[in-house]
């Protein structure tokens, strides 16, 4: 398995030259998705705990982050916190898990994806290959400023502020206020969502749309139930606008 500094390996697809994290203790499952990965061209790298994971982010500087939710020290959570601070890596969280709530938590830190255990590697490769075919910027640069009530919207250096105070998004959440905010008081349904956003090949669950349009609210400071920027249109999708 390659480590950070040694040159990336060749033969691989698209990948080829990038570099991907693979985060998890058991030692089976990291020798298998590096091997895939590596078999795509990726440079790879591992880590068996959350804390060195963090270490290696920062130094290794990976494209792509496969991250285990259950981690020695500090869990995938926090190591996923952490890592989002300083990279715009694409994350995909593994968990062992079930429980819808802790999918939310997850994709709440930051994370583009995730995964259940067992899962196919082939399955995590599609995923991995959708994510990088997508930009991290969906509009023009050369995009105007724009204005919803109190929110202004600079695609190109893509901030959001609020009353003039700016606010933190990931890349997805920019990425979703982005597309709305484009197209203000058109109805979204999720699957174009998923189609502007994800990639017309996503093929994971919709309700990642959900989980990433509850976030933005939240950091907008939005109230669902009273909402002034993002709003539900019962049965078809999301649209952007001041109520009326």
């Amino acid at each position: 398995m390659n480590q950070p500094g040694n040159t990336p390996r060749t033969g691989g697809q698209a990948s080829a030259g990038l570099r991907a994290l693979v985060v998890d203790d058991e030692p089976p499952l990291v020798k298998l998705v590096s091997s895939y990965l590596e078999r795509e061209g990726f440079q790879v790298a591992s880590a068996a705990d959350g804390e060195r994971a963090v270490e290696l982010a920062r130094e290794f500087d990976p494209d792509v982050i496969v991250l285990d939710l259950m981690l020695p020290g500090i869990d995938g959570i926090e190591a996923c916190r952490r890592i989002r601070s300083f990279s715009n890596a694409y994350i995909v969280m593994l968990t062992a898990r079930v429980e819808e709530i802790d999918r939310i938590v997850g994709l709440s830190t930051g994370a583009d994806d995730y995964i259940t255990k067992p899962f196919s590697p082939g399955e995590l490769m599609a995923r991995v290959r959708a994510m990088l075919r997508r930009p991290r910027t969906t509009r023009d640069h050369a995009s105007p400023v724009r204005h919803v009530g109190d929110l202004e919207i600079d695609p190109g250096a893509r901030e959001v502020r609020r009353s003039g105070e700016p606010i933190e998004l990931t890349k997805i959440e920019f990425d979703l206020l982005d597309v709305l905010s484009a197209e203000p008081r058109v109805v979204f349904a999720r699957e174009q969502l998923l189609e502007r956003v994800w990639g017309a090949d996503w093929f994971g669950d919709d309700h990642v749309v959900d989980v990433h349009i509850a976030n933005l609210r939240a950091k907008l400071g939005d109230d669902p139930r009273a909402p002034r920027y993002v709003r539900t249109i019962r049965g078809v999708g999301y649209r952007i606008g001041d109520r009326t």
